[in-house]
């Protein structure tokens, strides 16, 4: 990045213990009247920079599984500060899991999906109708999961598009009425950050799916019960869901690519 003609440049890296590059890491920069005057992610190699007005300044870098970080700097005018690396240690209290088999609570857990139309808005829906397990095992890369989505509940508040995403242009409801997904890996992404592999059979096509999870901890109530907010993208061309118009000069009505929420809470079955 220039260093701007009216300010400096405040730049660094975010490392975890181990010396690893943390992209995504959150940053936050203060003024002296604690006033944020800058916020970014971090990029793939853990980098951040931004320009900001002479003066002192406070850093907060902040990841998930992570304790928070406080770095002092002061950005002089036509000046680069690079701050170097600031290093986050593991959340001890963010523990993983007791070891089990967690039942998914429907009634606070939501499947839910977003859709492009005509490369302009965003239409947002949800499937009302899942149930699923998750099983915990002693060491957490052996864990799996497993949910079924039942595909007439489709729900996006407007009648009329429901009725057509069950017909056979989309889901296909009466030929397909499950959605299935099994998982076969979990993986460390760092902190509470963990990529689920799995299987999600839809339209009658089954296609390698990696979910993005964040764990949010455990809770006592109503039995004791843990969250995780899990992402991910599906192109509709991997499971033949290919109906589509065009409008002038080739602008899809309904976008290829459909992102994915998963917001979960699982009880522990005693």
């Amino acid at each position: 990045m220039p260093i701007p003609l009216t300010g400096g440049l405040l730049s660094g890296e975010v490392r975890d213990a181990e010396g690893k590059p943390l992209a995504g890491a959150e940053i936050s920069v203060f003024d002296r009247s604690s006033k944020r005057v800058a916020h970014s992610d971090t990029d793939a190699y853990g980098f951040f920079a931004h320009a900001v007005q002479p003066g002192d300044y406070r850093i907060r870098a902040e990841a998930g599984g992570y304790q928070s970080l406080h770095e002092r700097a002061a950005v002089e005018w036509g000046t680069h500060n690079a701050v170097g690396q600031l290093t986050l240690l593991p959340d001890e209290t963010l523990t993983t899991p007791v070891p089990g088999v967690y039942d998914i609570d429907p009634d606070h857990s939501a499947v839910r999906f977003v859709a492009r139309h005509i490369a302009m808005s965003r239409v947002y829906g949800q499937f009302q109708q899942f149930s699923g397990q998750v099983r915990i095992a002693e060491r957490f890369e052996d864990s799996h999961v497993e949910v079924l989505i039942d595909a007439a509940s489709v729900f996006t508040n407007v009648e009329k598009r429901d009725e057509h995403l069950r017909s056979p242009d989309f889901l296909d409801v009466a030929k397909f009425p499950k959605l299935h997904f099994t998982s076969h890996r979990f993986t460390r992404a760092g902190g509470n950050r963990w990529l689920i592999d799995g299987e999600l059979t839809l339209h009658g096509m089954t296609s390698d799916v990696q979910l993005d999870t964040t764990y949010l901890g455990m809770q006592e109530w109503n039995g004791l019960r843990a969250g995780c907010l899990a992402t991910t993208q599906l192109h509709r061309e991997h499971f033949t869901v290919n109906w589509q118009q065009m409008l002038a000069r080739g602008v899809p009505v309904v976008g290829s690519t459909i992102e994915i929420t998963l917001d979960v809470q699982g009880i522990l079955q005693q």
